[in-house]
């Protein structure tokens, strides 16, 4: 019994809890200023910067700050937004029936006090959609979800950082 007791125990002996960077969860804190959108699209970039500030007080590895108080400011522009044609009718092979859609967006985070940048990329999000018989109107739908995947990727590379 003690030595199924220790080898249960020891398969959780290296595993810790928090964020996978070391640092202690809601330690630093992050301004995210609003993004620009340098699209034809309209609305994407209140959608990501809005979507981005929901992830990060969702995700817990960092605080959301406010303007003077902060460790970490987030910047950034969506400068692409592509939709491809994924299926098509069974019947008509030149309509789409489903789409991905894909918004890029340049994000630069910068340590506020040393003004050092700790994150400078290129970030695409990602959703799948299905039109129906008003494409404006599914996409509008769709893009909380393209957004939260934008924020979720941008969030996970602030996480994973090493600043």
């Amino acid at each position: 019994p003690v030595l199924v007791l220790a080898v249960c125990l020891s398969g959780c002996a290296g595993y810790r809890l928090g964020p996978s960077n070391g640092q202690a969860a809601g330690d630093r804190s992050v301004q995210v200023v609003p993004f620009a959108n340098r699209t034809l699209e309209p609305r994407l970039g209140d959608a990501a910067t809005s979507a981005l500030r929901k992830e990060i007080q969702r995700e817990g590895t960092f605080r959301l700050g406010n303007d003077n108080y902060t460790d970490l400011v987030v910047t950034g522009e969506i400068i692409r937004f592509q939709r491809g044609e994924v299926s098509f009718l069974p019947v008509d092979v030149v309509t789409a029936r489903d789409y991905k859609v894909d918004m890029t967006a340049r994000v630069v985070a910068r340590d506020r006090i040393t003004g050092n940048v700790v994150l400078e990329r290129e970030i695409t999000g990602s959703a799948l959609m299905r039109v129906g018989a008003d494409l404006p109107s599914v996409e509008r739908q769709t893009l909380p979800l393209l957004a939260a995947d934008l924020a979720r990727q941008i969030t996970a590379a602030l996480a994973d950082g090493t600043w």
